[in-house]
C-alpha cells in the first residue's frame, strides 16, 4: 500500500473525492456520509498530463490537481474517498501521504494500490481488496426518503397513485431519444386515462435537449410536476422518489435504478431497445430477484424489499479497516 507506516488514526476526518460529475459525486459522498459525519467534499479536476495518465502517477504527481491540492496532502486525511479515474489518482496521492484509502469502481489499474476498491456486481473486476456492491452507492435510505417528503409537500397532495417517471439518455450501451420518450408517454398516458393518478417527470444529465424538449412540449401544465433541466428551477427529484407510489425508470441508467430500488416503491423498468454489457446484466438481476419488473401496459402494484447497499458497504469497510 502507499503510505507511511507506524502511524496511529482515529478515523475522524474523511475526504470524499471525485471529478464533480454527478454519478461520481454522488457516490463518493454517500459512502463518506455512510462512514462518518465528518466527511469534507473535494471536487478535483486534474491537470495535464496527469489527467491523460490517471490514476497512474506520472513524475510530478503531486501538482496533478494543483498547489491547493497539494497543501491539503500535508494534512491528509483518516480515509480518502475517491469514485472516477481522477479521484484515483488523488486517493493514490492520499495514500501516499498516510490515508487508509478507499476506491469506488474499477479504476483500471492494480487494485492493491489502494486498501479496498468498491465495484458494482455487473463488473468483473474481483480480488482479496475488492467489494462487490448491488448497482451503485447512494443516500437513499428511510430517513433520506421522510426528509425528501418533508421538502416537497405539493407533491403529496396530488392525487395517487404518484408515478415518479426517471428519464436517461443515449449512452454507449442503448439509446433512450425522443421516438424511446414519445413510446413511454403513450403508455403513461393510456395507464392514467384507465386508472386516474399522477406524473412526476424528470430529465436527468443525460437526458438529450431534444428529448427535454419533448417532455416540456407533451407534459409542462399537464401532470403533476415537470422538470426537464434547470430552467425549470430546483430539480424535485428527490421529492419525487419519496412520495412516489410507483416509479418508471428508463433501463439506461444504473445509477437511477439503484435509487429508484432503494425506495419502497414497485419499480417498473422501460426499455426501448437492447441495452450492452454491465447495465443489461443489472436490470436482468432486478427482474431476477423480483425487485423489478418490465414496463409494459399496466403498473399494478406489487411486494417489494427495498435495495440499499451503501449501509452494508460502509459496515464491511468498518470491519476490513478496523475502524
Amino acid at each position: 500500500m502507499e503510505r507511511r507506516p507506524g502511524q496511529t488514526r482515529d478515523y475522524g476526518r474523511i475526504w470524499a473525492l471525485s471529478d464533480g460529475r454527478a454519478g461520481n459525486a454522488r457516490q463518493a459522498e454517500a459512502l463518506a456520509g455512510a462512514l462518518s459525519s465528518h466527511s469534507e467534499i473535494l471536487h478535483l479536476d486534474a491537470r495535464a498530463p496527469w489527467r491523460w495518465a490517471a490514476p497512474r502517477r506520472l513524475p510530478g504527481a503531486g501538482q496533478a490537481f494543483g498547489d491547493a491540492y497539494a497543501a491539503r496532502l500535508d494534512t491528509a486525511p483518516d480515509i480518502a474517498i475517491g469514485c472516477g479515474r481522477q479521484a484515483a489518482l488523488a486517493t493514490r496521492l492520499a495514500g501516499r501521504r498516510g490515508a487508509r484509502t478507499v476506491q469506488i469502481l474499477d479504476p483500471r489499474i492494480d487494485p492493491r494500490h489502494w486498501d479496498l476498491v468498491v465495484v458494482p456486481e455487473h463488473d468483473a473486476l474481483r480480488g482479496d481488496n475488492v467489494l462487490v456492491a448491488r448497482g451503485s452507492l447512494h443516500p437513499v435510505d428511510d430517513v433520506w426518503l421522510a426528509s425528501a417528503r418533508e421538502a416537497h409537500p405539493a407533491l403529496g397532495a396530488l392525487p395517487g397513485p404518484r408515478i415518479a417517471v426517471l428519464l436517461g439518455g443515449d449512452s454507449r450501451h442503448g439509446r433512450f431519444d425522443v421516438a424511446a420518450f414519445d413510446a413511454l408517454a403513450d403508455r403513461l398516458d393510456a395507464i392514467l386515462a384507465c386508472e386516474g393518478g399522477s406524473l412526476l417527470l424528470t430529465g436527468s444529465r443525460r437526458t438529450s435537449p431534444g428529448v427535454r424538449d419533448a417532455l416540456r412540449a407533451r407534459y409542462a401544465g399537464h401532470a403533476g410536476c415537470v422538470w426537464a433541466d434547470a430552467r425549470d428551477g430546483a430539480n424535485p427529484y428527490a421529492g419525487m422518489l419519496g412520495w412516489a407510489d410507483r416509479i418508471v425508470c428508463s433501463s439506461d441508467s444504473v445509477n437511477m435504478l439503484s435509487e429508484a430500488c432503494a425506495t419502497r416503491a414497485p419499480v417498473f423498468v422501460f426499455a426501448p431497445g437492447p441495452l450492452e454489457g454491465a447495465p443489461q446484466r443489472f436490470v436482468d438481476g432486478l427482474f431476477a430477484e423480483g425487485r423489478a419488473r418490465q414496463f409494459e401496459d399496466t403498473l399494478s402494484a406489487f411486494d417489494v424489499t427495498p435495495l440499499r447497499e451503501t449501509a452494508r458497504i460502509a459496515a464491511e469497510i468498518r470491519a476490513r479497516l478496523g475502524l
